[in-house]
């Protein structure tokens, strides 16, 4: 088999992502168990209002991607590997086997909190396009500061990075970077700032969490998107999955190797598609469930897989 899922993190979030999902016994299954883990209707968590939450964010992600993996796989798709960005990293584990959903559920909802109390306002992340990584990780060096601190966050294409930190921090790298000749530099919809040291004691505490959960092997190919390879021993696993936080994203590079490992498919859970538009230059084939129905999905994954 040749398929690979992927899974979007945080800036993929859209009002209404889990009502969009697919009419389907599976999903609806999905979405009652977290509602159990967590005390209250998970499908309430979907809302523009709801979405300003980081810890609603990371649930709904969770379960979006969860619940259409699951009727991708119900309905005869064989996959062969998981790849999730940030958050996207749980309900690829969960897919792998690795962890339990209702585990899952539990660990993102404190992950998702331990974030958003660290760092309530002020901080965030921000794309910046069309400037090389030397370029960018100079200007990131000029700016960063005890009182202004700002990282380089996602390496999401040769020249598609995230920085992370302090607003007015990311700012001037913005202003920097455009005055170098970058394309963009846009915030995103993320209210932390993930993927950096400034969410290490967060890290350390979710890595506290994960002690009562007993992992187990991976069915399928799980790659890391912070270490960029292929991760077999449950233990690490949940030891990369706890610290993602506060690592860097290597989104390339684990494409990259995805496809040299054998993916030809690459089918994003929703409601993204961006991990679609940066798979497109390194797979024969990349959809977004977002954007292709279900069925369709099925023949792809059918053509390519066995």
């Amino acid at each position: 088999m040749s398929t690979l899922l992927t899974f979007p993190g945080q800036g993929a979030q859209r009002a209404g992502m889990l009502h969009a999902l697919p009419d389907h016994p599976v999903v609806a299954k999905t979405l009652d168990a977290a509602s159990e883990v967590l005390g209250r209707d998970i499908r309430m968590l979907d809302t523009a209002q709801a979405l300003a939450s980081t810890v609603s964010v990371q649930l709904c992600l969770l379960a979006a991607g969860v619940a259409t993996a699951r009727v991708l796989i119900d309905g005869g798709a064989g996959v062969d590997a998981v790849a999730g960005l940030s958050i996207g990293a749980f309900p690829a584990a969960v897919i792998a086997g690795v962890l339990r959903y209702e585990e899952a559920v539990r660990l993102v909802a404190l992950r998702g909190k331990l974030m958003e109390d660290a760092y309530p306002h002020g901080y965030g992340m921000t794309a910046i396009l069309g400037l090389d990584q030397s370029a960018l990780e100079r200007i990131v060096a000029m700016v960063h500061g005890e009182q202004t601190p700002v990282y380089l966050a996602n390496l999401n294409a040769p020249a598609q990075f995230v920085i992370a930190g302090e607003a007015g921090a990311m700012a001037r790298v913005g202003e920097l970077a455009m005055a170098a000749g970058a394309q963009a530099a846009r915030p995103v919809a993320i209210a932390v700032p993930s993927h950096c040291a400034l969410l290490a004691p967060q890290a350390a505490a979710l890595a506290r969490a994960f002690a009562d959960v007993a992992p187990a092997r991976p069915k399928l190919r799980y790659f890391s998107a912070s270490a960029a390879r292929q991760l077999r021993d449950p233990a690490r696993i949940v030891e990369d999955l706890a610290a993602n936080m506060a690592m860097p994203v290597r989104w390339h590079d684990t494409m990259q190797l995805a496809r040299e490992t054998g993916m030809r498919l690459a089918v994003e859970m929703p409601p993204g598609n961006v991990l679609t538009r940066l798979a497109a230059s390194e797979f024969e084939v990349a959809v977004a469930c977002a954007d292709t129905r279900i069925d369709s999905v099925l023949i792809l994954a059918a053509r390519y897989g066995g």
